[in-house]
């Protein structure tokens, strides 16, 4: 399965208007079922985060952890998610970042396979 970019504005309202979320203290994650056999994904980080160039590359970290774990995930249903990076996403380890995506996707997903 290939995850593919969230978007368009009026994909991205109905996850964030109708989707089922999930909190971690590194993210918030919201999923809508999309109809497609793809994983379509929309990062945003808030300006509380910082500066242009910490939201920049906490989108960047959150978006390769997700970008990896889709891979093992070859018949997940289709679904978009729409994620929202926090401060702490900057400072932590690239695996505590991949065990709460993984967490976080694994109870919207279902398991992987």
């Amino acid at each position: 399965m290939r995850a593919m970019r969230l978007r368009r504005t009026k994909d991205i309202e109905l996850v964030r208007e109708g989707g089922e979320v999930r909190s971690d203290r590194l993210f918030t994650m919201r999923a809508r079922p999309n109809g497609l056999d793809v994983v379509r994904v929309a990062v945003a980080s808030p300006r509380a985060v910082g500066v242009a160039t910490r939201r920049n590359r906490a989108r960047r970290r959150v978006r390769e952890a997700i970008r990896t774990l889709l891979l093992a995930r070859r018949g997940a249903p289709g679904t978009d998610l729409f994620v929202v990076a926090r401060a702490p996403a900057l400072d932590a380890p690239a695996a505590a970042l991949r065990t709460a995506v993984a967490k976080q996707l694994d109870e919207l997903l279902g398991a992987a396979r």
